[in-house]
C-alpha cells in the first residue's frame, strides 16, 4: 500500500457500496470490510424495491461487479474490525480477515464441491426456508463469486472426516490450512460505519402473532425470499405448511415497534414494503386478496402516498386500521386473526392463508463492541448517535456513518447519505 491516505468503508451493503464506489471514483483507496462471505448487505435478499418495484439484485448486481473489479477499492470480506488508533486524518485500522477455507484465485464457483458435501444446514440468507451444505456461495449472485466452507458444520472440521470436497475439486481450490490473519491498514484518513440493520424476531414477544409456532406465519423478510425467483420456492408463492397458494393473506404492521414494551421507535419502511410485498404477491394470482392492519400509515417519501392508494387500486389490497390482539390456527392451518377495528371500535375475527409480520428494524447484534472498538456514542435505542446538524458524522471526530447504521431508513434514503459520507471523508483525506 502506498503512503496516500485512504478510507476504510465498514460494511458491504448499498449503503458502504455506494460510499466505496463513489470514494474510488474520486481517485481515493478504499478497503472495503464486510463480516459476511460476499457483500449485497440485505438489498440482496430482497425480490423488488419501492417505489417503483423494480428487480432489487437487477439494481445491485453490476455495483457488486464494479465494486469487485475497481482497482481503487480493496475488498474484505469475512472481515472485522478489531482495533482502531489515531485520529482524524491519520487512523489505523486493525481488522481480522477469517479463513474461507477456499482459494479466491482458484475457485471458479463450479459447485461441484457443494454436490458432493454429505452436509445439509439451515442457510441463514434464506431465513432458515431452506438447506444448504456445509460448502456453500452465500447466495447465488454472490460476489465475490468463491465458496466459502462452514468451519461450524464441515465434517472435516467437527469430526475429522470426509474432504470430499477437496476429492472433488480439479481446481485444487480448497485449503483446509488457511488460517485467520490479522490485517493492519495504516494512513486512514476516515472511516464510515455502514453497518446496516438487522430485524426483530425474539419469539416470545411474537408468540401472539404465532410466529415459529405456525408454518404459515413468516417475517416480512422471509416473505421476500418467498416471492423471490431465486428463493426456496423459486418465485412460487405457496403456503410453507401444504404448498396451497394463497388466497389471503394479511399484512401486520408495527410488530415489535412503536410499542413501549419492546421498541417505541417507528421503524420507517414498514409501511412502504408491506404494500410492496403485498402487490408482487397479487402479481403472483391477480384473484389474490391481501389485508393491511395498521396503527397509523406512514409515507413521508417522494411518490409513496400514491404508492399507497395505487395498491389499494390496482392490487387488492385493503388497509384496516386496528390493533391485533392474537392470531390462532384452526383445523386446516389456516390462520384466526382476533383485532379490534379502531374505525368502529368493534372486536372482529378474520381468516386468512398467510400472515407477514412487519417485524422491527433493529440494529446489528454486534454495534455496541464495534462501537466500543471504534470509541463512538450510541444512541437509546442502539443506533449509532449521529451529529443532531449532521447525520452522517458521529460522536469522534474522523468517523462518519451513513444508512440504517444509526437509524431505519429506505434504500434511496441510504444511498443520499452514503454519497454524503464520501463527499465528507474525500475532503479530510484531501487536507479540506
Amino acid at each position: 500500500m502506498n503512503n496516500s491516505k485512504n478510507v476504510v468503508v465498514i460494511g458491504g451493503g448499498i449503503a458502504g457500496i455506494q460510499a466505496s464506489l463513489d470514494l474510488a471514483a474520486m481517485g481515493i483507496e478504499v478497503n472495503l470490510i464486510e463480516k459476511k462471505p460476499c457483500i449485497g448487505g440485505r438489498m440482496a435478499q430482497l425480490d423488488k424495491t419501492f417505489p417503483t418495484n423494480d428487480c432489487s439484485i437487477c439494481i445491485l448486481a453490476p455495483k457488486l461487479s464494479e465494486c469487485y473489479r475497481h482497482p481503487n477499492i480493496n475488498l474484505y470480506t469475512l472481515s472485522e474490525v478489531q482495533n482502531i488508533d489515531g485520529k482524524l486524518g491519520n487512523f489505523s485500522v486493525e481488522i481480522l480477515k477469517r479463513a474461507r477455507y477456499v482459494k479466491e484465485d482458484a475457485c471458479i464457483n463450479c459447485g461441484l464441491c457443494a454436490e458432493k458435501c454429505p452436509m445439509r444446514v439451515e442457510d441463514s440468507f434464506e431465513r432458515g426456508l431452506r438447506k444448504r451444505k456445509a460448502i456453500y456461495l452465500y447466495y447465488l449472485q454472490g460476489v465475490p463469486a468463491v465458496m466459502t466452507i462452514d468451519r461450524e458444520n464441515c465434517l472435516w472440521f467437527t469430526k475429522e472426516a470426509c474432504r470430499i470436497c477437496e476429492k472433488n475439486c480439479d481446481r485444487d481450490a480448497i485449503d483446509f490450512d488457511q488460517k485467520d490473519e490479522k490485517v493492519k491498514i495504516n494512513n486512514v484518513g476516515s472511516v464510515i460505519v455502514a453497518t446496516g440493520y438487522d430485524v426483530y424476531e425474539d419469539i416470545n414477544p411474537l408468540k401472539n402473532y404465532g410466529y415459529t409456532q405456525y408454518r404459515n406465519v413468516v417475517s416480512g423478510l422471509e416473505f421476500e425470499r418467498l416471492l423471490s425467483a431465486s428463493g426456496p420456492q423459486e418465485g412460487h408463492l405457496q403456503r410453507l405448511s401444504d404448498g396451497v397458494k394463497p388466497k389471503k393473506i394479511a399484512f401486520l404492521q408495527c410488530v415489535g415497534s412503536r410499542d413501549e414494551n419492546h421498541r417505541s421507535y417507528c421503524s420507517s419502511i414498514c409501511c412502504m414494503y408491506t404494500t410492496k410485498e403485498a402487490m408482487i404477491a397479487n402479481e403472483h394470482d391477480n384473484e389474490l386478496q391481501s389485508y393491511v392492519f395498521y396503527t397509523d400509515m406512514r409515507a413521508g417519501g417522494k411518490g409513496f402516498q400514491k404508492f399507497l392508494k395505487r395498491g389499494e387500486k390496482e392490487y387488492n389490497i385493503k388497509y384496516i386500521k386496528s390493533k391485533i390482539a392474537n392470531v390462532n390456527e384452526d383445523t386446516k392451518e389456516n390462520l384466526v386473526i382476533t383485532y379490534e377495528d379502531l374505525d368502529s371500535l368493534e372486536v372482529k375475527q378474520i381468516t386468512v392463508d398467510m400472515v407477514v409480520l412487519a417485524t422491527c428494524i433493529i440494529p446489528p447484534n454486534n454495534i455496541s463492541d464495534l462501537a466500543d472498538t471504534l470509541k463512538i456514542k450510541l444512541n437509546e435505542f442502539n443506533f449509532i448517535k449521529a451529529n443532531s446538524v449532521s447525520s452522517i458524522e458521529t460522536s469522534r471526530e474522523g468517523i462518519l456513518t451513513c444508512g440504517c447504521s444509526h437509524e431505519p431508513m429506505d434504500i434511496p434514503r441510504s444511498v443520499a447519505e452514503a454519497s454524503a459520507a464520501s463527499a465528507k471523508a474525500a475532503e479530510i483525506v484531501r487536507g479540506g
